[in-house]
């Protein structure tokens, strides 16, 4: 039986401690996926997970985009397992773009792909950079997610940013507390928040 969060436990990847987000917010937890993909064999049984979700959903898919650094493993396994090339976008000046003579063909059918969807930003980001290029976006899609945004017909969190018209596919719901900077029981206690991901390291 698949369990995400199994995995991640057993790559050392689900850490706890005292954490500092990309949002601002403090957590006890923090899903550390490079510890996943960095072995090609879990790799490839996340993304062809993830790809059976997409193909059973019907969704004609042209290319997968993901943007770096995180989304980069996740988004070119799961290209690989739908059979469709991988670009990814990346940030010049603060802002997301297609760079290295990546390009979209018009109504080229693109499905965003991210290690880990909190809000969505930077998932939504890339999806403006490959529509303004011509491309149409099918859907959005993480090896977890960490449940401000809905895959099901329930209603997402304020906090979401991917539009709701637009299909999203994750292997699991991950979810734990966080807490503004200011109203953190872990500093309370004494202890300070350390930034483990790819941003600010």
């Amino acid at each position: 039986m698949f369990n995400l969060k199994e995995m991640y436990k057993d790559a050392n990847a689900l850490l706890e401690g005292h954490f500092l987000l990309s949002s601002g917010n403090h957590s006890q937890f923090y899903l550390q996926s490079a510890r996943v993909l960095e072995d090609p064999k879990r790799a490839q049984i996340l993304a062809d997970e993830l790809a059976k979700q997409i193909r059973q959903s019907g969704i004609k898919v042209d290319a997968v985009c993901s943007p770096a650094l995180g989304g980069v493993l996740a988004g070119y396994e799961l290209a690989r397992s739908l059979g469709v090339r991988f670009i990814f976008t990346e940030r010049k000046d603060g802002a997301m773009s297609l760079r290295r003579g990546f390009e979209v063909d018009k109504g080229e059918q693109v499905i965003i792909c991210e290690d880990i969807i909190t809000t969505g930003g930077s998932a939504l980001e890339a999806a403006k950079e490959i529509e303004k290029l011509g491309g149409k976006i099918v859907a959005y899609s993480a090896l977890a997610n960490r449940g401000f945004c809905s895959r099901n017909d329930s209603v997402s969190k304020l906090e979401c940013k991917l539009p709701k018209s637009i299909p999203f596919f994750a292997l699991d719901d991950i979810e734990f507390e966080m807490y503004e900077a200011d109203n953190c029981p872990l500093c309370k206690d004494g202890s300070t928040a350390i930034k483990p991901g790819s941003r600010g390291n």
